[in-house]
Formats: C-alpha cells, sequence, structure tokens
C-alpha cells in the first residue's frame, strides 16, 4: 500500500509538474523590455507578443513616484511574498504557493515616460499555472486602482 501512495504521488507531481517543464527561468529588463515567457502556459506579461500570454500594463494615473511606491508597497506586503530584487525602476519578487512547493517570479518595471508600470508573473517550474499568475496580476492591478493610482481593469 505505502509502495502505491508514492507511485501515485510521483505520478501527481509529475503530471502538475509538466515533466521536463523546469528549465527556462530568466527574469530581469534587456533593453527596455522582460525577458520573454517561456513556452509553456505559466507566464503572462505586459511585454509578451502571445495574446494568451499577454497581460496590459499597469497605467499610471497620477503621479508616477506615487504610484511606483504605491505597488512596491502592495507588493511587500502580498502573502508568501518575497522582494529579491529593488533597483530605482525595477522590482523581482518571490512568490511561494500556500504548498511551498512551486515559486513564481513577480517583476514591476517602473516606464515613466510612458506613464506605465510593466509587469510579468511566472511559475519557474511544471506547464500550466491555472491561471494563477493572471490572477495575481489581476489582484495587483485592482489593489492599486482601489488607491487610485492606476487605471482599473479595462480602461
Amino acid at each position: 500500500m505505502h509502495k502505491l501512495i508514492l507511485a501515485l504521488t510521483a505520478a501527481a507531481i509529475t503530471t502538475l509538474s509538466g515533466c521536463a517543464a523546469f528549465t527556462e527561468h530568466s527574469v530581469g529588463v534587456l533593453d527596455g523590455q522582460f525577458s520573454d515567457c517561456p513556452a509553456w502556459p505559466r507566464c503572462v506579461s505586459s511585454d509578451s507578443n502571445v495574446d494568451e500570454k499577454f497581460v496590459p500594463p499597469l497605467k499610471i494615473t497620477g503621479d508616477v513616484n506615487a504610484a511606483w511606491q504605491a505597488a512596491r508597497e502592495t507588493v511587500a506586503n502580498m502573502e508568501r511574498t518575497e522582494i529579491v530584487k529593488k533597483k530605482p525602476d525595477y522590482l523581482h519578487a518571490e512568490v511561494i504557493s500556500p504548498w511551498h512547493f512551486y515559486t513564481d517570479d513577480l517583476e514591476l518595471n517602473l516606464r515613466p515616460s510612458e506613464k506605465i508600470i510593466a509587469v510579468r508573473s511566472s511559475g519557474r517550474i511544471g506547464y500550466f499555472d491555472f491561471h494563477v499568475n493572471r490572477d495575481r496580476v489581476e489582484a495587483l492591478r485592482a489593489t492599486l486602482a482601489e488607491r487610485g493610482v492606476v487605471e482599473p481593469a479595462n480602461n
């Protein structure tokens, strides 16, 4: 019975993880753009040219610095989230799943001349993320819209 449970657990982890989909972990901004999303559907980015992976950037409604500060504070207060890199125009946070197995990368890039905060959220492993990364970005957008620093969704 113990071997059956172990086999079923291994099969479930392999299925959820997407077998060989443990590679392609790339973060950062190069030439004003985020790294491309991996081929697997576990990433969204405001810099993506792929419709299924595209998410609109956060459109700043007022003072750019106030919006950036609010975005950084909001990310810092998200559950199971640790900011691992901060620059004047870039933020990289790691978000741990409730099961402490998966780590997602959340990135923000302030682009003041465009009055936007570009955003990218991606799982490091697995194949499909059940829209967790898209939901995270939209929750961030909703919180910042409530604070009055970015436009709400669909504007």
